[in-house]
């Protein structure tokens, strides 16, 4: 009798047993990571495929449907988890590789980051923010020279006067010394135009931080890749 061979099925085994042709971490130690395509970046993270799919072919069918990389970071973990062989542990390493590649891009280079206007303000957090499906509220704390100190999350929600306290914004600043501060929030409907909560609380911080002797210097809007800067309007 004939000894039946098991035939490995493609997306069995990790990386590895995909064909030469197939292996994105090969390609990437020979050719840099930037030669990888997308498909092929996910594949790496994904790492193991399912019975009949490789983790290249699950990288593909994330990207189905015109899907970028940039939607795929605006996903929660569950909308990942629609995709047959995306399961939570794959969901959620996909989304710590992204949160990841988020906070080294806000985190700027090795010195502090020093805020000369919005601009400064916007290259610090538009790439943390623009694809938040929330708003969420932040405080950038400065020092004397104008250099980052802190930035520190205040809310995460709908913006209105009654959500966003003086005394959670500027705590923080008084707690590390700040000489002054600058509010950021973002706008998911992509509308970089302040709404008349906005200028609400502009005017309620800006008062406090005069009060206090933290000047409020701008209170930036992000949506998604404009931003609006009270100040510069002279709305602050």
């Amino acid at each position: 009798m004939t000894p039946r061979v098991k035939r490995r099925v493609r997306g069995e085994g990790g990386i590895k047993s995909w064909p030469e042709g197939e292996r994105p971490r090969e390609k990437a130690l020979r050719r840099g990571i930037q030669s990888l395509s997308d498909a092929e970046l996910l594949a790496v993270l994904i790492r193991t495929g399912t019975r009949g799919h490789s983790a290249l072919d699950l990288g593909r069918q994330l990207l189905g449907e015109g899907r970028s990389l940039r939607a795929l970071m605006r996903m929660t973990p569950h909308e990942l988890m629609r995709t047959t062989g995306i399961g939570m542990a794959k969901a959620v390493h996909l989304l710590a590789a992204f949160e990841s590649g988020r906070r080294a891009s806000a985190s700027g280079g090795d010195g502090p980051v020093v805020v000369r206007g919005p601009a400064d303000i916007a290259g610090l957090l538009q790439s943390a923010m623009r694809d938040l499906k929330h708003e969420e509220f932040r405080v950038v704390l400065l020092d004397a020279r104008n250099a980052v100190i802190h930035v520190q999350q205040i809310t995460r929600g709908t913006l209105n006067a009654s959500l966003v306290h003086a005394r959670e914004v500027f705590k923080p600043a008084v707690d590390r010394l700040a000489a002054s501060v600058v509010v950021v929030h973002n706008h998911p409907s992509g509308n970089p135009e302040p709404s008349r909560e906005d200028l609400d609380v502009t005017r309620g911080l800006a008062e406090a931080g005069r009060i206090l002797g933290i000047p409020l210097h701008d209170h930036v809007i992000i949506a998604g890749s404009a931003y609006t800067s009270l100040a510069e309007r002279g709305l602050l």
